[in-house]
């Protein structure tokens, strides 16, 4: 009887509130667990956050060299190709330095010759060899020496970095503005190793057509501006010169002018002194490599570190092409505008790529689209989508058997 009247007394409003209970005690575990969990979680994440820190592509650990502006290596225009050594002559006979020319060059010129290579080579050793009294002599080194620099192991002196100008072409690029495609631009480059000229257009939506436009020549740091006018969209023409003769770099936006530095470039101008100084000696840069430009705006002046990030493939409509990438290091520090350009071998070492990354994360992106057709009067050998593997077949200004390209 005591039994069943306890069964009775548990009523159903008792039973629902120890069930209630229950599901609170239970969900109170839960979440003291959860927040345990976390708390654990925090305090490792804490501990051991710098794993976690991503490699800002900006600061590349290890650099191999700087490389800072340097004279160029020149060859005299109109000069003999350089002979090829004897193996059988004991001894080799080295030229003395000659007032240089830098030149381009275009393939199929040869300069004129009146004897064989091999005999203008065996010349002077042949003469040496018939005047015995030469050696001993220093009158008649001194009158040679015009001619001769040196024997056997003399030190021979540096002539200066690799250069050669690319070929003319006119470039056609499909341009993005963040990722969205837009009319196609252009890159007109014109050379004839002894002068320069250089028109880049993008147009932009809802801005118009940003134009870029370098003049200048070839001196002994390579190119050389002389006059550099930037437009954007419906703005007015902003104008930078390069007084040669002061030694002054003046601007049409303010009255402010800056010493003119050898080897001065401005910021389009300076992606052609870099194809020409990769196109002239490719092996010296590699991963690591900085090379310094000293690069104007339309009223400023600063150095620019140009990096060696490596050798990469550049998606395009034709097809995927093997470039070397270049990127602008900061400037200083919280430095957030970035450049970005990709020279490919293919293209004789022009710009299949380019990438302006402004500091708000805007993007503007130029990518080859598969047209050299070089503007030369002279019908040299023109790279298209179909036949890009010409484009290298242009010889550098140290190649043998090159004569200067005419103008």
């Amino acid at each position: 009887m005591s039994s069943s009247a306890a069964l009775r007394s548990v009523t159903p409003a008792r039973l629902a509130a120890a069930q209630r209970r229950s599901s609170r005690l239970r969900w109170a575990g839960v979440l003291l667990a959860v927040v345990g969990a976390h708390f654990i979680a925090a305090q490792w994440f804490e501990r051991h956050h710098d794993t976690f820190k991503p490699v800002s592509p900006e600061h590349v650990p290890v650099q191999v060299a700087l490389l800072k502006p340097e004279r160029i290596e020149t060859q005299a225009a109109g000069s003999p190709p350089p002979a090829k050594a004897v193996p059988a002559a004991p001894k080799r006979v080295a030229r003395a330095p000659r007032e240089h020319v830098l030149t381009a060059t275009q393939p199929g010129q040869k300069p004129l010759q009146t004897a064989p290579a091999t005999d203008a080579a065996s010349a002077p050793s042949d003469a040496l060899a018939s005047a015995p009294g030469v050696a001993s002599s220093a009158t008649g080194a001194t009158n040679s020496s015009a001619n001769v620099a040196g024997q056997g192991n003399a030190p021979h002196a540096a002539p200066g970095v690799k250069f050669s100008v690319p070929p003319s072409a006119e470039l056609q690029y499909d341009t993005f503005y963040n990722g969205v495609r837009n009319q196609p631009g252009t890159i007109h480059w014109s050379s004839d190793g002894r002068s320069y000229d250089m028109i880049v257009s993008v147009p932009l939506p809802f801005i118009g057509t940003f134009s870029y436009s370098s003049h200048g020549h070839v001196d002994a740091f390579g190119l050389a501006p002389d006059q550099y006018i930037e437009k954007r969209g419906r703005r007015g023409e902003d104008i930078t010169i390069f007084h040669r003769d002061t030694k002054q770099i003046g601007f049409s936006r303010t009255p402010a002018t800056l010493p003119l530095q050898d080897g001065a470039q401005d910021r389009f101008s300076m992606v052609m002194q870099l194809a020409s100084l990769v196109r002239g000696d490719p092996d010296a840069y590699q991963p690591g490599v900085t090379r310094q430009f000293f690069v104007t705006d339309n009223d400023s002046g600063e150095i620019w570190p140009i990096e060696t990030i490596g050798d990469e493939g550049v998606r395009t409509d034709q097809g995927i092409i093997d470039a070397r990438h270049f990127m602008r290091l900061p400037r200083r520090e919280g430095d957030r505008r970035r450049i970005d350009v990709w020279l490919a071998p293919s293209l004789g070492w022009l710009p299949a790529r380019l990438v302006q990354t402004e500091p708000n994360g805007t993007q503007i992106e130029l990518v080859w689209r598969g047209k050299i057709a070089p503007p030369d009067a002279n019908g040299s050998n023109a790279a298209s989508s179909d036949d890009t593997s010409q484009a290298p077949s242009q010889p550098s200004v140290t190649d043998p058997g090159a004569g200067p390209e005419k103008p």
